[in-house]
């Protein structure tokens, strides 16, 4: 099978598991299983991988892959993301979306006014944030949650935000004429001065 031309990415490899070539691997998949149903997985590089075996543990699958049966060659592969094309996933059904969906829409405030877009979906391990650009300024992170995301209007191209959940404007420290333009991002207490805080 080909490289995909469309690639969505299904999973990324984490550290060995074992000394027999077994992988832990943190999917993204609705279910962490079914990461075994999509045939041959490409990395970035156009290399392939089939799943020989799959089982749960804890937050991620523990995966051994055809052709990976030592631990050295199982380290190698730490990091390693893996996709299918996206005309290998089945179709969302109504009311849903896939995280690629949302990458290139359009973000709107709670005006209606298009203030960004969205450049990708992250997760460093305490749940979905979307990455935004947003009025030039680029890696603008926001928490992917109802609060924050309270509208996601796929076919029109389009999300919505909550400029004050999603922590891009506080208005407990705004001022008369802050405005999004100026992307008051709301500041962290870090502790007395005294010991250095709010640096």
């Amino acid at each position: 099978m080909d490289q995909p031309k469309n690639p969505v990415m299904l999973a990324v490899i984490g550290a060995a598991h074992g000394i027999k070539g077994e992988l832990r691997v943190k999917t993204f998949t609705g279910d962490p299983l079914a990461l075994a149903d999509y045939g041959l997985l490409f990395d970035r590089d156009g290399n392939s991988y089939e799943v020989e075996s799959i089982r749960p543990q804890q937050e991620v699958v523990v995966v051994r892959l055809k052709g990976i049966s030592d631990r050295t060659q199982a380290e190698r592969l730490n990091g390693t993301e893996l996709f299918v094309d996206r005309s290998r996933l089945p179709p969302a059904e109504d009311g849903e979306f896939y995280h690629d969906d949302l990458v290139g829409l359009n973000v709107r405030d709670e005006s209606g006014a298009t203030i960004g877009k969205v450049t990708a979906v992250q997760n460093f391990g305490g749940g979905d944030v979307l990455e935004l650009r947003v009025h030039g300024r680029k890696g603008v992170l926001i928490p992917f949650t109802h609060a924050a995301v309270p509208e996601i209007a796929v076919a029109d191209g389009y999300l919505k935000v909550d400029t004050v959940a999603a922590g891009l404007i506080d208005t407990d420290e705004s001022e008369p004429g802050d405005d999004l333009q100026s992307l008051k991002v709301r500041r962290r207490n870090r502790g007395p001065k005294e010991a250095g805080g709010n640096r």
